[in-house]
Protein backbone atom coordinates (compact mmCIF):
# COMPACT_ATOMS: atom_id res chain seq x y z
CA UNK A 1 0.00 0.00 0.00
CA UNK A 2 1.77 3.56 -0.61
CA UNK A 3 2.40 5.85 1.57
CA UNK A 4 2.13 9.54 2.02
CA UNK A 5 5.46 11.49 1.94
CA UNK A 6 5.02 14.35 4.51
CA UNK A 7 8.27 15.43 4.63
CA UNK A 8 8.47 19.53 3.85
CA UNK A 9 11.37 20.70 1.94
CA UNK A 10 13.40 23.57 3.24
CA UNK A 11 11.28 26.66 4.17
CA UNK A 12 8.41 24.79 3.68
CA UNK A 13 5.57 22.95 6.29
CA UNK A 14 3.43 19.82 6.24
CA UNK A 15 0.91 19.79 4.03
CA UNK A 16 -2.14 21.17 6.63
CA UNK A 17 -0.24 21.72 9.21
CA UNK A 18 0.36 25.17 10.77
CA UNK A 19 3.87 26.67 10.56
CA UNK A 20 5.81 26.81 13.95
CA UNK A 21 8.27 29.19 15.35
CA UNK A 22 12.07 27.52 15.58
CA UNK A 23 11.04 25.26 13.00
CA UNK A 24 9.13 22.59 14.66
CA UNK A 25 6.74 21.45 12.09
CA UNK A 26 3.76 18.87 11.81
CA UNK A 27 4.43 15.06 10.59
CA UNK A 28 0.76 14.45 9.52
CA UNK A 29 -0.13 11.99 12.15
CA UNK A 30 -3.84 10.95 13.45
CA UNK A 31 -4.51 13.20 15.81
CA UNK A 32 -6.81 13.28 18.54
CA UNK A 33 -6.80 9.23 18.52
CA UNK A 34 -6.03 8.95 22.01
CA UNK A 35 -7.36 10.67 25.15
CA UNK A 36 -5.86 11.14 28.88
CA UNK A 37 -6.89 7.46 29.90
CA UNK A 38 -5.58 5.70 27.18
CA UNK A 39 -2.50 7.73 26.90
CA UNK A 40 -2.00 6.78 30.56
CA UNK A 41 -2.22 3.23 29.75
CA UNK A 42 -0.41 3.02 26.82
CA UNK A 43 2.34 4.22 29.21
CA UNK A 44 1.95 1.28 31.97
CA UNK A 45 2.05 -0.84 29.12
CA UNK A 46 5.02 -0.15 27.94
CA UNK A 47 6.80 -0.22 30.89
CA UNK A 48 5.57 -3.78 31.15
CA UNK A 49 5.36 -4.10 34.74
CA UNK A 50 4.62 -7.96 35.40
CA UNK A 51 7.61 -8.80 33.23
CA UNK A 52 9.56 -6.06 34.60
CA UNK A 53 8.91 -7.54 38.14
CA UNK A 54 9.12 -11.32 37.37
CA UNK A 55 12.29 -10.17 35.49
CA UNK A 56 14.01 -7.75 38.54
CA UNK A 57 12.29 -8.80 41.78
CA UNK A 58 14.82 -11.56 42.57
CA UNK A 59 18.26 -9.75 41.21
CA UNK A 60 17.28 -6.16 43.52
CA UNK A 61 16.87 -8.27 46.20
CA UNK A 62 20.17 -10.43 45.39
CA UNK A 63 21.95 -6.67 45.53
CA UNK A 64 20.02 -5.23 48.34
CA UNK A 65 18.31 -7.99 50.21
CA UNK A 66 15.46 -6.49 52.39
CA UNK A 67 16.05 -3.03 51.04
CA UNK A 68 14.35 -3.80 47.69
CA UNK A 69 11.05 -1.41 48.44
CA UNK A 70 13.70 1.52 49.40
CA UNK A 71 15.28 0.85 46.17
CA UNK A 72 12.10 1.02 44.27
CA UNK A 73 11.49 4.40 45.83
CA UNK A 74 15.16 5.56 45.32
CA UNK A 75 14.82 4.69 41.56
CA UNK A 76 11.52 6.26 40.78
CA UNK A 77 12.45 9.67 42.45
CA UNK A 78 14.90 10.72 39.59
CA UNK A 79 12.13 9.76 36.72
CA UNK A 80 9.42 11.80 38.82
CA UNK A 81 12.07 14.58 38.45
CA UNK A 82 12.49 13.78 34.71
CA UNK A 83 9.03 13.45 34.48
CA UNK A 84 8.11 17.07 35.39
CA UNK A 85 10.82 17.93 32.19
CA UNK A 86 9.23 16.13 29.59
CA UNK A 87 5.84 17.62 30.98
CA UNK A 88 7.23 21.04 31.36
CA UNK A 89 8.81 20.92 27.72
CA UNK A 90 5.97 19.28 26.05
CA UNK A 91 3.64 22.56 27.00
CA UNK A 92 5.71 24.32 25.21
CA UNK A 93 6.91 21.52 22.47
CA UNK A 94 4.19 19.21 21.90
CA UNK A 95 6.40 17.19 18.89
CA UNK A 96 6.62 13.48 18.98
CA UNK A 97 10.27 13.75 18.57
CA UNK A 98 10.51 14.70 22.24
CA UNK A 99 13.68 14.14 23.26
CA UNK A 100 15.56 14.87 20.27
CA UNK A 101 13.41 17.92 19.30
CA UNK A 102 13.71 19.44 22.80
CA UNK A 103 17.62 18.66 23.21
CA UNK A 104 18.06 20.07 20.01
CA UNK A 105 16.04 23.14 20.67
CA UNK A 106 18.11 23.60 23.91
CA UNK A 107 21.58 22.29 22.93
CA UNK A 108 21.70 22.22 18.92
CA UNK A 109 21.51 19.15 16.65
CA UNK A 110 25.07 17.62 17.10
CA UNK A 111 23.81 17.00 21.06
CA UNK A 112 20.06 16.54 20.10
CA UNK A 113 20.96 13.76 17.72
CA UNK A 114 23.08 11.79 19.51
CA UNK A 115 19.89 11.96 22.22
CA UNK A 116 17.62 10.86 19.71
CA UNK A 117 20.14 7.57 18.73
CA UNK A 118 19.99 6.89 22.66
CA UNK A 119 16.43 6.54 22.27
CA UNK A 120 16.35 4.29 19.26
CA UNK A 121 18.63 2.18 20.35
CA UNK A 122 17.47 1.42 23.94
CA UNK A 123 14.18 0.68 22.21
CA UNK A 124 15.52 -1.85 19.76
CA UNK A 125 17.31 -3.46 22.87
CA UNK A 126 14.04 -3.82 24.40
CA UNK A 127 11.98 -4.79 21.53
CA UNK A 128 13.96 -7.49 20.90
CA UNK A 129 14.19 -8.38 24.74
CA UNK A 130 10.35 -8.37 25.07
CA UNK A 131 10.01 -10.22 21.84
CA UNK A 132 12.20 -13.08 23.68
CA UNK A 133 10.51 -13.10 26.81
CA UNK A 134 6.90 -13.61 25.42
CA UNK A 135 8.13 -15.69 22.96
CA UNK A 136 9.47 -18.01 25.73
CA UNK A 137 6.42 -17.50 28.43
CA UNK A 138 4.38 -18.27 25.10
CA UNK A 139 5.58 -22.17 25.04
CA UNK A 140 5.69 -22.52 28.81
CA UNK A 141 1.86 -21.49 29.40
CA UNK A 142 1.28 -23.78 26.15
CA UNK A 143 3.29 -26.40 27.99
CA UNK A 144 0.89 -25.73 31.39
CA UNK A 145 -1.73 -25.52 29.88
CA UNK A 146 -1.56 -29.09 28.01
CA UNK A 147 0.10 -30.78 30.49
CA UNK A 148 3.21 -31.82 28.13
CA UNK A 149 6.56 -30.70 28.75
CA UNK A 150 7.74 -31.49 25.56
CA UNK A 151 5.71 -28.45 24.41
CA UNK A 152 7.28 -26.15 26.64
CA UNK A 153 11.17 -27.62 25.90
CA UNK A 154 10.03 -26.29 22.58
CA UNK A 155 11.24 -23.16 23.46
CA UNK A 156 14.92 -24.50 23.65
CA UNK A 157 15.45 -25.37 20.46
CA UNK A 158 16.84 -22.48 18.86
CA UNK A 159 15.56 -22.48 15.33
CA UNK A 160 11.91 -22.72 17.28
CA UNK A 161 12.18 -19.87 19.53
CA UNK A 162 13.65 -18.05 17.12
CA UNK A 163 10.86 -18.26 14.58
CA UNK A 164 8.51 -17.71 17.09
CA UNK A 165 10.19 -14.75 18.46
CA UNK A 166 9.94 -13.43 14.36
CA UNK A 167 6.17 -14.17 14.23
CA UNK A 168 5.58 -12.35 17.50
CA UNK A 169 7.61 -9.31 16.01
CA UNK A 170 5.78 -9.03 13.03
CA UNK A 171 2.29 -9.44 14.76
CA UNK A 172 2.92 -6.81 17.25
CA UNK A 173 4.47 -4.85 14.12
CA UNK A 174 1.39 -4.81 12.33
CA UNK A 175 -0.98 -3.82 14.80
CA UNK A 176 1.37 -0.49 15.67
CA UNK A 177 1.45 -0.26 12.06
CA UNK A 178 -2.37 0.30 11.88
CA UNK A 179 -2.34 3.33 14.75
CA UNK A 180 -3.27 4.41 17.84
CA UNK A 181 -6.59 3.52 17.72
CA UNK A 182 -6.09 -0.49 17.25
CA UNK A 183 -3.44 -0.06 19.91
CA UNK A 184 -5.20 1.33 22.32
CA UNK A 185 -7.83 -0.99 22.00
CA UNK A 186 -5.82 -3.91 22.51
CA UNK A 187 -3.83 -2.20 25.85
CA UNK A 188 -6.89 -1.57 27.76
CA UNK A 189 -7.51 -5.45 28.09
CA UNK A 190 -3.74 -6.55 28.36
CA UNK A 191 -2.80 -3.74 30.78
CA UNK A 192 -6.13 -4.82 33.13
CA UNK A 193 -5.63 -8.07 33.30
CA UNK A 194 -1.57 -7.30 34.51
CA UNK A 195 -3.18 -5.05 37.45
CA UNK A 196 -5.26 -7.53 38.40
CA UNK A 197 -3.47 -10.44 38.74
CA UNK A 198 -0.60 -8.67 40.74
CA UNK A 199 -3.05 -7.49 43.01
CA UNK A 200 -4.68 -11.13 43.26
CA UNK A 201 -0.84 -12.18 43.55
CA UNK A 202 -0.20 -9.28 46.34
CA UNK A 203 -3.42 -10.42 48.47
CA UNK A 204 -2.41 -14.32 48.40
CA UNK A 205 0.85 -13.80 49.22
CA UNK A 206 0.58 -11.87 52.53
CA UNK A 207 -1.96 -14.35 53.46
CA UNK A 208 0.71 -16.84 52.74
CA UNK A 209 3.21 -15.00 55.03
CA UNK A 210 0.48 -14.46 57.83
CA UNK A 211 0.35 -18.60 57.39
CA UNK A 212 3.62 -18.83 57.93
CA UNK A 213 3.42 -21.86 55.51
CA UNK A 214 7.21 -20.85 54.30
CA UNK A 215 10.11 -21.22 56.25
CA UNK A 216 11.69 -18.13 54.76
CA UNK A 217 8.29 -15.89 55.14
CA UNK A 218 8.77 -12.64 56.85
CA UNK A 219 7.27 -10.07 58.83
CA UNK A 220 6.98 -6.29 57.07
CA UNK A 221 8.96 -3.85 58.47
CA UNK A 222 9.30 -0.47 57.69
CA UNK A 223 12.66 -0.76 57.76
CA UNK A 224 12.64 -2.01 54.58
CA UNK A 225 11.78 1.52 52.99
CA UNK A 226 14.93 3.07 54.16
CA UNK A 227 17.74 3.19 51.20
CA UNK A 228 20.34 4.05 53.79
CA UNK A 229 20.55 0.73 55.38
CA UNK A 230 21.44 -0.77 52.07
CA UNK A 231 24.88 -2.71 53.16
CA UNK A 232 26.90 -0.45 50.60
CA UNK A 233 27.55 1.90 48.29
CA UNK A 234 28.33 -0.29 45.06
CA UNK A 235 25.52 -2.39 46.01
CA UNK A 236 22.85 0.69 46.49
CA UNK A 237 23.79 1.64 42.90
CA UNK A 238 23.56 -2.11 40.99
CA UNK A 239 19.95 -2.11 42.78
CA UNK A 240 19.34 1.58 41.61
CA UNK A 241 20.37 0.96 38.04
CA UNK A 242 17.91 -1.91 37.66
CA UNK A 243 15.22 0.31 39.28
CA UNK A 244 15.75 2.50 36.61
CA UNK A 245 15.20 0.19 34.10
CA UNK A 246 11.84 -0.93 35.85
CA UNK A 247 10.31 2.51 35.13
CA UNK A 248 11.49 3.12 31.74
CA UNK A 249 9.17 3.53 29.16
CA UNK A 250 6.50 6.02 30.46
CA UNK A 251 7.69 8.90 28.26
CA UNK A 252 5.96 6.75 25.61
CA UNK A 253 3.16 9.00 26.68
CA UNK A 254 4.39 12.20 25.06
CA UNK A 255 5.81 10.75 21.70
CA UNK A 256 2.31 10.15 21.23
CA UNK A 257 1.76 13.52 22.19
CA UNK A 258 0.19 14.57 18.26
CA UNK A 259 -2.13 11.86 18.52
CA UNK A 260 -3.32 12.88 21.71
CA UNK A 261 -6.61 14.78 22.73
CA UNK A 262 -4.75 17.85 24.49
CA UNK A 263 -1.68 17.38 23.28
CA UNK A 264 -0.06 20.24 25.32
CA UNK A 265 -1.12 18.78 28.85
CA UNK A 266 -2.67 15.48 28.38
CA UNK A 267 0.36 13.61 27.80
CA UNK A 268 1.96 15.16 30.49
CA UNK A 269 -0.61 14.55 32.64
CA UNK A 270 -0.70 10.66 31.60
CA UNK A 271 2.69 9.91 32.41
CA UNK A 272 2.59 10.95 35.79
CA UNK A 273 -0.62 8.78 36.65
CA UNK A 274 1.10 5.98 34.84
CA UNK A 275 4.40 6.46 37.12
CA UNK A 276 1.90 6.53 40.23
CA UNK A 277 1.07 3.51 39.11
CA UNK A 278 3.63 1.86 38.40
CA UNK A 279 5.80 2.87 41.28
CA UNK A 280 2.14 1.66 43.81
CA UNK A 281 2.20 -1.80 42.01
CA UNK A 282 6.05 -2.30 42.54
CA UNK A 283 6.08 -1.38 46.26
CA UNK A 284 3.00 -3.57 46.71
CA UNK A 285 4.07 -6.38 45.03
CA UNK A 286 7.47 -6.33 45.90
CA UNK A 287 6.92 -6.24 49.98
CA UNK A 288 4.12 -8.95 49.57
CA UNK A 289 6.58 -11.16 48.04
CA UNK A 290 9.51 -10.79 50.65
CA UNK A 291 6.68 -11.25 53.01
CA UNK A 292 5.79 -14.27 52.05
CA UNK A 293 9.37 -15.77 50.73
CA UNK A 294 11.93 -13.74 51.92
CA UNK A 295 15.19 -12.47 50.05
CA UNK A 296 17.64 -15.04 50.73
CA UNK A 297 19.31 -17.05 48.16
CA UNK A 298 17.81 -20.56 49.11
CA UNK A 299 14.65 -22.15 48.44
CA UNK A 300 11.80 -19.69 47.62
CA UNK A 301 13.86 -16.71 48.23
CA UNK A 302 13.59 -14.21 45.97
CA UNK A 303 17.32 -14.24 45.52
CA UNK A 304 17.89 -17.78 44.90
CA UNK A 305 20.33 -17.39 41.65
CA UNK A 306 18.08 -20.98 40.06
CA UNK A 307 14.98 -18.23 39.73
CA UNK A 308 15.93 -14.82 40.39
CA UNK A 309 15.71 -13.84 36.85
CA UNK A 310 12.30 -15.10 36.79
CA UNK A 311 10.94 -15.17 39.93
CA UNK A 312 7.00 -15.44 39.01
CA UNK A 313 7.91 -18.79 37.21
CA UNK A 314 9.09 -20.34 41.03
CA UNK A 315 6.38 -18.30 42.83
CA UNK A 316 3.51 -18.89 40.98
CA UNK A 317 2.25 -22.14 41.79
CA UNK A 318 3.26 -22.02 45.82
CA UNK A 319 2.16 -18.72 46.48
CA UNK A 320 -1.33 -18.85 43.87
CA UNK A 321 -1.61 -22.75 43.58
CA UNK A 322 -1.78 -24.71 40.40
CA UNK A 323 -5.27 -23.54 39.40
CA UNK A 324 -4.84 -19.52 39.80
CA UNK A 325 -0.78 -19.99 39.12
CA UNK A 326 -1.31 -20.17 35.19
CA UNK A 327 -2.67 -16.19 35.80
CA UNK A 328 0.45 -15.61 36.60
CA UNK A 329 2.21 -16.97 33.02
CA UNK A 330 -0.57 -15.76 31.19
CA UNK A 331 -0.09 -12.16 32.56
CA UNK A 332 3.50 -12.06 32.48
CA UNK A 333 3.24 -12.88 28.57
CA UNK A 334 0.33 -10.42 28.48
CA UNK A 335 3.00 -7.70 29.67
CA UNK A 336 5.67 -8.84 27.46
CA UNK A 337 3.59 -8.99 24.17
CA UNK A 338 2.03 -5.56 25.01
CA UNK A 339 4.64 -3.77 25.56
CA UNK A 340 6.64 -5.63 22.65
CA UNK A 341 3.38 -3.45 21.02
CA UNK A 342 3.21 -0.15 22.36
CA UNK A 343 7.06 0.78 22.43
CA UNK A 344 7.21 1.05 18.48
CA UNK A 345 5.80 3.98 19.41
CA UNK A 346 8.76 6.13 20.88
CA UNK A 347 11.44 4.25 17.95
CA UNK A 348 8.89 5.02 15.44
CA UNK A 349 7.88 8.47 16.34
CA UNK A 350 11.05 9.59 16.91
CA UNK A 351 12.62 8.44 13.87
CA UNK A 352 9.91 9.99 11.79
CA UNK A 353 10.37 13.38 13.89
CA UNK A 354 14.34 12.98 12.81
CA UNK A 355 13.75 12.34 9.34
CA UNK A 356 10.97 15.25 9.37
CA UNK A 357 14.02 18.03 10.32
CA UNK A 358 16.23 16.07 8.10
CA UNK A 359 18.43 14.39 10.77
CA UNK A 360 17.78 10.73 8.76
CA UNK A 361 16.68 9.95 5.13
CA UNK A 362 13.58 11.33 3.78
CA UNK A 363 12.01 8.26 3.80
CA UNK A 364 11.55 7.57 6.97
CA UNK A 365 9.42 10.71 7.34
CA UNK A 366 6.72 8.70 5.27
CA UNK A 367 3.13 8.44 6.98
CA UNK A 368 0.46 5.92 5.83
CA UNK A 369 -2.42 7.63 4.36
CA UNK A 370 -5.23 5.64 5.95
CA UNK A 371 -3.71 4.93 9.27
CA UNK A 372 -1.49 8.46 9.77
CA UNK A 373 0.93 6.43 11.07
CA UNK A 374 4.83 6.22 10.47
CA UNK A 375 4.63 3.27 8.33
CA UNK A 376 8.32 3.05 6.88
CA UNK A 377 9.49 4.07 10.46
CA UNK A 378 7.26 0.90 12.07
CA UNK A 379 8.38 -1.51 9.49
CA UNK A 380 12.27 -0.81 10.16
CA UNK A 381 12.14 -0.72 13.76
CA UNK A 382 10.68 -4.59 13.46
CA UNK A 383 13.23 -5.56 11.02
CA UNK A 384 16.01 -4.02 13.28
CA UNK A 385 14.38 -5.78 16.05
CA UNK A 386 14.02 -9.58 14.36
CA UNK A 387 17.71 -9.13 12.73
CA UNK A 388 19.41 -7.79 16.10
CA UNK A 389 17.58 -10.32 18.24
CA UNK A 390 18.65 -13.17 15.47
CA UNK A 391 22.03 -12.20 15.31
CA UNK A 392 22.56 -11.67 18.90
CA UNK A 393 20.80 -15.11 20.06
CA UNK A 394 22.78 -17.14 17.37
CA UNK A 395 26.23 -15.59 18.18
CA UNK A 396 26.26 -16.18 21.98
CA UNK A 397 23.61 -16.32 24.61
CA UNK A 398 26.05 -14.30 26.94
CA UNK A 399 25.98 -11.24 24.16
CA UNK A 400 22.29 -10.57 23.89
CA UNK A 401 22.25 -10.81 27.88
CA UNK A 402 25.23 -8.06 28.11
CA UNK A 403 23.23 -6.31 25.97
CA UNK A 404 20.02 -5.97 28.16
CA UNK A 405 22.89 -5.05 30.93
CA UNK A 406 24.06 -2.41 28.72
CA UNK A 407 20.05 -0.52 28.08
CA UNK A 408 20.51 0.96 31.33
CA UNK A 409 23.29 3.31 30.30
CA UNK A 410 21.35 3.94 27.50
CA UNK A 411 18.30 4.90 29.26
CA UNK A 412 20.34 7.43 31.60
CA UNK A 413 21.74 9.01 28.84
CA UNK A 414 19.14 10.54 27.09
CA UNK A 415 17.00 10.58 29.92
CA UNK A 416 19.40 13.04 31.58
CA UNK A 417 20.17 15.15 28.49
CA UNK A 418 16.28 15.60 28.40
CA UNK A 419 16.22 16.76 31.82
CA UNK A 420 19.05 19.40 31.22
CA UNK A 421 17.92 20.36 28.37
CA UNK A 422 14.46 21.50 30.03
CA UNK A 423 16.68 23.77 32.36
CA UNK A 424 18.60 25.07 29.75
CA UNK A 425 15.37 25.88 27.60
CA UNK A 426 14.00 27.35 30.18
CA UNK A 427 16.53 29.35 31.32
CA UNK A 428 15.27 32.74 30.90
CA UNK A 429 11.77 31.94 32.89
CA UNK A 430 13.74 30.25 36.06
CA UNK A 431 13.32 33.76 37.79
CA UNK A 432 9.66 34.76 36.66
CA UNK A 433 8.07 32.30 39.69
CA UNK A 434 8.70 29.84 42.43
CA UNK A 435 6.42 27.42 39.90
CA UNK A 436 9.27 27.85 37.00
CA UNK A 437 12.30 27.52 39.05
CA UNK A 438 11.21 24.41 40.84
CA UNK A 439 9.40 22.60 37.97
CA UNK A 440 11.41 24.01 34.54
CA UNK A 441 14.87 24.45 36.86
CA UNK A 442 15.20 22.85 40.31
CA UNK A 443 13.51 19.11 40.16
CA UNK A 444 14.68 18.76 36.06
CA UNK A 445 18.33 19.26 37.17
CA UNK A 446 17.98 17.15 40.00
CA UNK A 447 16.50 14.19 38.03
CA UNK A 448 19.84 15.02 35.33
CA UNK A 449 22.46 14.77 37.72
CA UNK A 450 21.38 11.73 39.82
CA UNK A 451 20.59 9.84 36.27
CA UNK A 452 23.94 11.25 35.24
CA UNK A 453 25.83 9.85 38.42
CA UNK A 454 24.25 6.43 37.87
CA UNK A 455 25.63 6.67 34.21
CA UNK A 456 29.23 6.89 35.26
CA UNK A 457 29.02 4.96 37.89
CA UNK A 458 27.21 2.21 35.95
CA UNK A 459 30.07 2.69 33.02
CA UNK A 460 32.82 2.20 35.78
CA UNK A 461 31.32 -1.51 36.83
CA UNK A 462 30.82 -2.00 33.07
CA UNK A 463 34.30 -1.74 32.96
CA UNK A 464 34.78 -5.18 35.58
CA UNK A 465 34.31 -8.51 33.16
CA UNK A 466 31.89 -9.99 35.95
CA UNK A 467 29.55 -7.19 35.13
CA UNK A 468 27.10 -9.08 33.33
CA UNK A 469 27.45 -12.39 31.97
CA UNK A 470 31.27 -12.29 32.88
CA UNK A 471 32.39 -12.38 29.14
CA UNK A 472 35.29 -9.64 28.07
CA UNK A 473 37.00 -8.35 25.08
CA UNK A 474 40.64 -8.52 25.14
CA UNK A 475 40.11 -7.84 29.04
CA UNK A 476 37.80 -5.37 29.16
CA UNK A 477 33.97 -6.49 30.36
CA UNK A 478 31.73 -7.63 27.40
CA UNK A 479 28.89 -4.60 28.97
CA UNK A 480 30.92 -2.02 28.28
CA UNK A 481 32.60 -2.78 25.48
CA UNK A 482 28.82 -3.05 24.35
CA UNK A 483 27.74 -0.02 25.77
CA UNK A 484 29.90 2.40 24.43
CA UNK A 485 30.28 0.55 20.94
CA UNK A 486 26.62 1.64 20.71
CA UNK A 487 26.70 5.13 21.83
CA UNK A 488 30.18 5.56 19.31
CA UNK A 489 28.52 3.84 16.49
CA UNK A 490 25.66 6.58 16.93
CA UNK A 491 28.69 8.88 16.55
CA UNK A 492 29.66 7.59 13.21
CA UNK A 493 26.29 7.50 12.13
CA UNK A 494 25.79 11.65 12.68
CA UNK A 495 29.31 12.25 11.10
CA UNK A 496 27.49 10.40 8.01
CA UNK A 497 24.37 12.20 8.17
CA UNK A 498 26.12 15.40 8.51
CA UNK A 499 27.71 14.92 4.75
CA UNK A 500 23.84 14.26 4.17
CA UNK A 501 21.93 16.68 5.30
CA UNK A 502 24.07 19.55 6.46
CA UNK A 503 21.45 22.03 6.62
CA UNK A 504 20.17 20.11 10.13
CA UNK A 505 23.40 20.10 11.62
CA UNK A 506 23.90 23.69 11.14
CA UNK A 507 21.07 24.95 12.56
CA UNK A 508 18.92 26.17 9.30
CA UNK A 509 16.27 23.52 9.84
CA UNK A 510 15.30 22.85 13.84
CA UNK A 511 16.67 25.90 15.46
CA UNK A 512 18.31 26.13 18.55
CA UNK A 513 16.26 28.75 21.04
CA UNK A 514 14.85 30.07 24.12
CA UNK A 515 11.56 30.70 24.80
CA UNK A 516 10.87 34.48 24.78
CA UNK A 517 10.26 35.64 28.60
CA UNK A 518 6.52 36.97 29.05
CA UNK A 519 6.16 39.04 31.57
CA UNK A 520 2.81 38.58 33.36
CA UNK A 521 1.04 41.62 34.94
Amino acid sequence: MTQLDVRPQAGDTVRGAAPADGGVRGKGLGGNSVGLMGSAVIGISTVAPVYCLTSTLGSTAGEVGVQMPAVFLAGFLPMLLVAFAYRELNKAMPDCGTSFTWTVKAFGPRVGWMCGWGLVIATIIVLSNLAGVATSYFWLLAGEITGKGSIAALDDSKPVHILSCLILIAIATAISYRGMTATKGIQYALVGLQLVVLALFVVMAVQKADSGEFASSLHFSWSWLNPFAVQSFAAFTAGLSLSIFMFWGWDTCLTANEETIGSEKTPGRAALIAMVVLVGSYLATGVAAQMAVGSGGSGLGLANPAHSDNVFAALAGPVMGPGLGVLLFIAVLASAAASLQTTFIPVARTVLAMSTYEALPASYARVHPRFRTPGRATVTAGVATGVFYTVMTLVSEHVLVDTIYALGLMICFYYALTAFACARYFRAELTRSARDLVFKGLFPVLGGILLTAVFGKTLYDMWNPAYGSGSSVFGVGSVFVIGVGLLLLGLVLMLVMRRRSPAFFRGEVLTKETPALVVED
